[in-house]
């Protein structure tokens, strides 16, 4: 079973009697550890239904699944291979009752949480309520409800902050739902708090394995102990070199606490990379080398020494875009790598992707852009997703509260918290709730008149829909519909300036182009095939809309270029890697604000400094067999062009004077000259006729 792992990963899968932290290094096997370990673990005489690897996205998750099914065969479908917020919600589903959840409980996305809070504090501003959200987010990833976070407040906006989490957690209550840190602050609470519930669960999970240990908040790592009890029945995996969500409540104190909650944990490191060339690795080395260790590991590789890194320093980002475009057209002329999906060209910050997705185009390259926002994520389509849903179930509590207060129909909180108590009361959704003969019981007369025209409202748009078949009819009810709700005037009234709300505007029409498309027939997919011929009607169109959203997915397979944020790029490899935009300022990223006042106290720089250079590790780490790293002696700052400096992280990663600098368009130059004589020596050769 663990034949062709090395002896560090041979130990990592073979500990079964206690607590274990692998520290895997980037390219070290941890997948492979996991998978293998799962196995391990059932030929030791564990059942698969009791084994649990948790990943931090579903992606992940389906990998490992996919792994261990190669592995395992048939039992790997009864181990449990999920995300922390999948297990919470498994969990809250199963024995939320104790908490006033109703099985059906529905979960907030981060748009539904703005509006709500919007509500809560009594404001219009988008942005107000957004600092809200991330800092009531912060809070509840500590573990703090609001009167707890309160008491701790450290000024009046804090203590404001605080009121407005305590209207906000009213609003959740009465409207029977949860926001995604409630998939792991509830958890908890039924763990803690209720023995019955945790003896229940630790039955049923024997043994944890943890993917990416070092990117757990506090809330996770308190789930992770209550669940594997006392005797530490657990495998953490990761690496504290690629912790790079501080932002996010990612804390490394989870690895510091490891050996003193658990002075049995036995600590196993991975060392040796199988990605990248021995340059490659020397360079992440010397870079991650400044920071603290808390377990210092040198990873080292059998792959041989490879191409030298290089730097190319450029004039400004139009120089910088076309020289990254020329190191990508010689590697492809010279290296066995030749296809597009073999690049990748890694930033610091989304804005940065724009002026190489122009250099792109303009050199016919194909390209896909990781870590910004799909289509389908943007508030307005949401918005829109959330009335079909509605049309399609009934009983989609999210997409009703979404509806019912998108655009505001007059329905106040007041309301939605008495029809959420009575729907909760009686078990059942909230739009079965609004037609109940009991009602008035519950809502006072002007209420009910007002929910009643929503109810009737939504079942004549359901009834129309079902009857609205074809492209031009679709597109003909759409535009009618948007008009009665008033929802350009609403996107307007939200936005702070005409160019915003036109921009959302414009993408509502295209939408709705989109769908009056589908319902004709005859549309083509992302694949370029066409589907139809037969026309559908716009709620059969619409029944497909939780669909949507995995549009954007089809691209992985594609044969393109990627371009993604360092963030995005965590997990991910390729032969080719250019990092760009490596200027003090960009990564790393500012350390002080515009004025040049030092950032809140709380917020600690050295710290911050630590976390932009385990974000430079993880980008030299994602190369398999070539790395380039540019940086501009001139970048733009707001609407001017200012002198600029190559990142401190260049020199720290104390590259070879004499082979690291390098001018692509010079190396395209002359592979193409060196081809031309080629060629015109093998045509002098050839035998005239």
């Amino acid at each position: 079973m663990s034949s062709g792992l090395n002896l560090a990963q041979q130990e990592a899968v073979n500990y079964l009697h206690g607590p274990c932290l692998v520290l895997a290094g980037a390219g070290s096997g941890k997948t492979r550890v996991i998978t293998h370990k799962i196995a391990r673990l059932i030929q030791a005489g564990l059942e698969p239904k009791r084994i649990a690897a948790i990943t931090f996205t579903n992606k992940a998750a389906a990998e490992m699944r996919e792994r261990a099914k190669g592995l395992i065969g048939r039992d790997a479908k009864h181990v449990v291979v999920c995300t922390f917020h999948a297990l919470g919600v498994r969990m809250m589903r199963e024995d939320g009752g104790v908490l006033g959840l109703k099985p059906q409980f529905s979960i907030l996305d981060a748009d539904d949480v703005t509006k709500i809070l919007k509500d809560a504090g009594g404001t219009t501003d988008t942005a107000t309520a957004r600092t809200w959200q991330w800092t009531i987010s912060k809070w509840k990833n500590m573990g703090l409800n609001s009167a707890e976070a309160e008491a701790q407040a450290l000024d009046d906006n804090e203590r404001i902050t605080a009121r407005i989490m305590a209207r906000y957690e009213e609003r959740l209550t009465a409207y029977q739902s949860v926001d995604f840190d409630d998939l792991i602050g509830m958890p908890l609470q039924l763990l803690h708090k209720h023995e019955a519930v945790r003896d229940k669960w630790q039955k049923l999970l024997g043994h944890i394995l943890v993917d990416e240990y070092q990117d757990t908040n506090a809330t996770q790592y308190e789930v992770l102990k209550l669940l594997a009890g006392e005797r530490g029945r657990f495998t953490a995996v990761g690496d504290d070199d690629q912790s790079i969500y501080g932002w996010r409540g990612a804390t490394l104190d989870n690895l510091k606490k490891l050996p003193i909650d658990y002075p049995q944990l036995k600590v196993i490191k991975l060392e040796q990379n199988y990605r990248s060339t021995s340059a490659i690795l020397r360079a992440a080395n010397n870079v991650i080398g400044p920071n603290p260790k808390l377990f210092p590991k040198t990873l080292f590789s059998e792959l041989g020494e490879g191409e030298p890194v290089r730097v190319v320093d450029c004039d400004n980002e139009q120089h910088e875009a076309e020289r990254t475009v020329a190191r990508i057209q010689g590697l492809r002329e010279s290296s066995t790598h030749k296809e597009w999906r073999d690049f990748a060209i890694l930033y610091r910050a989304n804005h940065q992707a724009r002026i190489f997705e122009q250099a792109l185009r303009r050199a016919n390259i194909p390209y896909k852009v990781s870590g910004g926002q799909s289509f389908f994520d943007r508030a307005e389509i949401k918005d829109l997703c959330g009335w079909f849903r509605l049309w399609v179930n009934n009983d989609d509590d999210p997409a009703f509260l979404r509806a019912v207060t998108t655009p505001k129909r007059g329905i106040g909180h007041t309301t939605l918290q008495q029809l959420g108590v009575f729907a909760s009361q009686y078990k059942i959704s909230l739009f079965e709730a609004l037609f109940s003969p009991s009602l008035p019981s519950a809502v006072p007369k002007r209420g009910i008149e007002g929910l009643h025209e929503f109810g009737r409202y939504i079942n004549d748009l359901e009834y129309r829909a079902r009857h609205t078949v074809g492209a031009e009819g679709a597109r003909a009810f759409l535009m009618d519909w948007l008009k009665d709700i008033e929802y350009e005037k609403h996107l307007y009234d939200g936005e702070d300036s005409e160019q915003a709300a036109a921009s959302r505007w414009t993408n509502v029409l295209e939408f709705c182009d989109w769908m009056s498309q589908r319902c004709g027939g005859q549309v083509e997919d992302a694949s370029g095939a066409t589907s139809g011929p037969e026309a559908k009607s716009l709620l059969e169109v619409a029944q497909t809309i939780s669909l949507l959203s995995t549009i954007s997915e089809r691209e992985q397979d594609q044969n393109v270029l990627t371009l993604s944020t360092l963030h995005a790029s965590k997990g991910l490899e390729w032969p080719h890697v250019m990092l760009v935009g490596v200027n003090e300022g960009l990564l790393p990223f500012k350390l002080e604000d515009d004025e040049g006042r030092q950032e809140k106290v709380s917020e600690n720089i050295a710290e911050r400094l630590q976390e932009e250079r385990r974000l430079m590790y993880v980008g030299i780490t994602r190369a398999q067999r070539t790395l380039a790293v540019s940086w501009m002696k001139r970048r733009k700052k707001g609407r001017e062009m200012v002198q600029a400096a190559p990142s401190r992280f260049i020199a720290e990663m104390a590259l070879d004077k004499t082979t690291a600098k390098e001018d692509p368009r010079e190396k395209l130059k002359a592979l193409r000259a060196e081809f031309a004589r080629r060629a015109a020596a093998a045509s002098a050769a050839e035998p005239s006729n």
